[in-house]
Parts: C-alpha cells; structure tokens; sequence
C-alpha cells in the first residue's frame, strides 16, 4: 500500500506540473488519453507481475500481442466477440508452451520467454506475409471496442479495469493466488508445505499469455492499424512497469493494481515530455532510471529484512 501511495503521489505531481504548462492536459480529453495510453501496457501488466511474483519473467508478451493482433484482424474481426475469443485461445496456446517449458520442464524463464518471444514474432511474420490491415479492412463493430465508451468510460478502460479487479481478487483472497508470493519468497520452502510449484507456475504462464492475446485483439481495435511489428519492445515496457509499481524483481511480493499504477506513471511521464516539447530520448532515459531505483530500493529493503530476521534469530537462540 506504501509502494502504491508513492505512485500516486508522483503522478499527481507529474500532472500538477504539466497542466501548469498545458491547461488541456487535465481536460476531460486529455484524461481520456492519458487512460487509453496507459490501458495496453497496464493489462499486460496483470500477466506479467503474477509471473514476476514467483521469480520468473515472461519476455515474449510483446510477441503473442503481435501474433494475437494479426491472426485476430486477419481472420475473426467482423464478429467482436468471436475476435476476443479467438485472441484469447493464440494467447493462451503460447502462454500454454512457455508454462510446459518452464513450469513443467523446469527451463528457466528467461532462456525460454527469450527463445518464444522470436518464435512467437517469427509465426507473425509467416502470417503476415508481409501485409498491413487498416481500419478500412476492419468492421465499424470491432474498431468500436478501441473507440467506444459508457457513460463517458472507454470500453478499453473498463476491459482493463475488471481484468486487474479480477486479478486482485484472486491474488489477495484465494489459497492459489496467495500461493504464488509464497513461490516467489522461497520455492524451496513451497514444495517441502505442499504448494504445487510447477502447477502454479505453468498458470501463470498460460494466464500471461491469455492476456497478452487479449491484448492483441484491443491493440487492433484502438489503433485500427496491424502488421508483424505490432508489440515489438512491448515487453521492456511492461517489467519497467511492473517494477517501477512494486512487484519486487527477485519475486514474492507485489501488487497487480500496483504494477497497473506504474504503467500508467510511465505513460503519463511520456506524454508529458511530449507537452512540454522534451525529446523522446529522456522518456527512456527517466524509464530506465526509475527502473533501476526501483530495484535498488526493492534490494535494499530485501537486505534489512533479513539483517533484522538474523538479528531477531540470534536474539531467541541466546
């Protein structure tokens, strides 16, 4: 709760700045946009930080929201719904290989998401066969879920927010889910309790996946355009995310709402840059260096809990 109330804070003087120099930046489009920017890298974010949590990582997510994008607009979109299932079943066939390899197979996450992350963009290449498909070749029903709204909510904002509430819930109130921080903490100490380690880690894996795919299926409808590219680097942006919203990188502590936060700091931080005329340049840079103190605060505050556990244990032994 800590970690999520220093986010806030920060994006509440990232906004207060710039609309000092922009008045329209608070206006009610411009909080739209800001929302809508931050909506794709925030829902990849659920994904991800249930997979950073048990000390892995999933880079190929950029990849599968490709593969999900093209296959989704080339094939289903004149049905929406039938385009959300389809996104969701590629996203989970390749969440399903990543969680085999390293859940079941015991392959570290990093060699494995490192190896899926360019078979999963090469398969989009095959498809795509070096096509591009616009709006115009989208039905007004599919490009709807990028543009529409209720009562003045995006449908992309409301996706993403029952995903993370979703997400949440299970992480906080269910043994499954609360299973996960205990992986995350010491998997060693799991399996000797009982948890299913390599159970739940292939879960989260194919829940990775799934919402990857489901992100590919938003990522058309927002933009209207799709071609292999699509996703290419996404993964980077969304550990920063994770990272900079407090899910620690050596795992068993973390928030999905906080990570949620987190992306939409480093979105709003991009287009604040963007306001007031800063080159692109010093968003990555300000990324990568919140990125880096985040780690190094998360590290930090690993080592004194464990100094004043050893302390605690010399205490009761004396």
């Amino acid at each position: 709760m800590i970690r999520e109330l220093g986010i806030l804070i920060a994006l509440a003087v990232v906004v207060a700045v710039t609309a000092l120099v922009n008045t329209l930046f608070l206006s009610g489009q411009g909080i739209r946009d800001l929302l809508l920017n931050a909506c794709l890298v925030a829902l990849l974010t659920v994904g991800q930080t249930m997979v950073v949590i048990t000390r892995n990582v999933d880079l190929s997510v950029g990849s599968v929201l490709g593969l999900s994008a093209f296959v989704t607009a080339d094939t289903f979109a004149v049905n929406p719904v039938l385009a959300i299932v389809v996104g969701l079943v590629v996203g989970a066939l390749c969440g399903l290989l990543n969680g085999v390899l390293v859940g079941l197979g015991r392959v570290p996450s990093l060699v494995v998401t490192l190896g899926t992350l360019s078979v999963f963009r090469g398969l989009d290449f095959m498809w795509a066969q070096g096509r591009q498909i616009n709006a115009a070749n989208l039905p007004d029903g599919f490009l709807a879920l990028g543009s529409g709204s209720v009562l003045g909510l995006p449908y992309l904002v409301i996706i993403t927010v029952l995903v993370l509430a979703v997400a949440a819930l299970h992480l906080g109130s269910y043994r499954s889910g609360r299973e996960l921080y205990a992986i995350g903490s010491n998997p060693e100490a799991a399996v000797l309790v009982g948890i299913p380690v390599g159970r739940r880690v292939f879960t989260t894996f194919l829940m990775s996946g799934t919402v990857a795919g489901l992100a590919g299926v938003l990522a058309v409808a927002r933009y209207g355009t799709v071609d292999a590219t699509v996703g290419t680097g996404l993964e980077l942006q969304v550990i920063s995310a994770v990272v900079v919203g407090g899910v620690a990188i050596f795992g068993g502590s973390g928030t999905v709402v906080g990570a949620a936060l987190g992306a939409l700091l480093l979105s709003t931080i991009g287009s604040a840059l963007e306001v007031v005329h800063i080159a692109q340049f010093w968003q990555q840079a300000i990324t990568g260096a919140l990125l880096i103190a985040a780690i190094a605060l998360d590290r930090s505050v690993a080592l004194r809990v464990a100094a004043r556990l050893r302390r605690q244990s010399r205490g009761v032994s004396a």
